[in-house]
This record gives structure tokens, C-alpha cells and sequence, in this order.
């Protein structure tokens, strides 16, 4: 018996001794994302048009259609992403392009909060187009783009994540490569 009432006596005092601090939660936290610093290279190895890519990404000949000469994959493989480049020349049918761009974009719409658009126009360099922001938190590509001169290229390009969407989490990565594309689309050049 005088073992346990030493035993409580020591347990009530290692607790009031133990709580003379205030306590303070620590913050919630966050994975750490690291991000390369940017630097770009020109590539102007494709057929009909060039532009400058990021040193960090390869760059793949487009896996579905190898025939499409002007297809291409830029993977970035410390993001699990890749921004998916598609080419067509204009006949008298960019309306079709466009139709299949909108068409494209609104299949992502029971997924998106919101869908932004940016209008491009490059008269310099004849490059029009839109840039879409699609928001939402499962959203499978959260950036499309459409580029043109109007008369004889048009380009479609799209980002997507090899892993489950969850755009909430995936947000400083999305930022970090939408300036990548908006890099891609500055420095576009249409070959003739």
C-alpha cells in the first residue's frame, strides 16, 4: 500500500512538472516540391515549327502517332507530367480544329470548378490562339492551349499527370509548368 500512494504522489508530480510551458500545436505541413531553375534550349528539329524547351524535360516523338511527323511528347519526369503536342495543317478547315479543341476541352468540364481562357495574339510572329486553365480538383489536364497563324499550322497541346489527379496538392507544380507553357507559346515560331 505505501508503494502505490509513493507511486501516485510521483505520478502527480512528474505531471504538474511536466506542464509548465504553454503548449503550442506546431504547423501543419507540407511535401516539400523542389523545382529545377529554369533554362531553355532551342529546338528546331521539327518539320514545321520551333520553339525554345525547358533543359530539365526530354523530348519524344508522339507515342500514338509515330506517322505525325510534327507530334511530340515534352515529358517531365521530376513531375510525373507531360505536355502532349499535336500539329495539323490548315486547308481551308481550321473551324474543324477549333470545333475538336472545344470539344476536347469540354470533356474535362463534369470534373472542372471553373475553366479560364488567355488570349494570345503575336502578330509578330503570326501566333493566335487561346489558353485554358481548367480548374477543379480532379481534373485530368489542367492546362490546354490552341496556337495558329490562321492560314496554314494550328497546334493543339495539353498537360497531363501520370498519377491520380489531385490538383489541390499538384497546384506549385501546375504553376511551376504553366510557365513553361507560357514559354513554349512566346517562343513559337511557324517554319515555312
Amino acid at each position: 500500500m505505501y508503494k502505490i500512494f509513493w507511486l501516485l504522489v510521483s505520478l502527480v508530480f512528474f505531471l504538474f512538472a511536466s506542464c509548465e510551458s504553454d503548449f503550442a500545436p506546431k504547423p501543419r505541413g507540407f511535401f516539400r516540391i523542389d523545382v529545377p531553375a529554369k533554362a531553355y534550349s532551342l529546338i528546331d528539329t521539327i518539320p514545321a515549327y520551333q520553339f525554345e524547351l525547358p533543359d530539365y524535360t526530354a523530348l519524344y516523338p508522339d507515342d500514338e502517332s509515330p506517322w505525325e511527323k510534327n507530334w511530340i511528347t515534352i515529358d517531365y519526369p521530376q513531375f510525373k507530367g507531360s505536355l502532349h503536342i499535336s500539329y495539323k495543317s490548315i486547308d481551308n478547315n481550321l473551324p474543324v480544329y477549333l470545333e475538336d479543341m472545344h470539344t476536347m476541352l469540354m470533356k474535362h468540364l463534369p470534373k472542372a470548378s471553373a475553366i479560364q481562357d488567355s488570349l494570345i495574339l503575336n502578330p509578330e510572329r503570326k501566333v493566335y490562339g487561346l489558353l485554358f486553365s481548367v480548374q477543379g480538383k480532379s481534373v485530368a489536364s489542367p492546362l490546354q492551349f490552341y496556337l495558329t497563324d490562321s492560314t496554314r499550322h494550328f497546334v493543339r497541346g495539353a498537360l497531363y499527370f501520370n498519377i491520380r489527379p489531385n490538383n489541390d496538392s499538384l497546384k506549385p507544380v501546375i504553376n511551376f509548368l504553366r510557365k513553361d507553357v507560357n514559354h513554349f507559346i512566346e517562343t513559337l515560331s511557324w517554319k515555312e
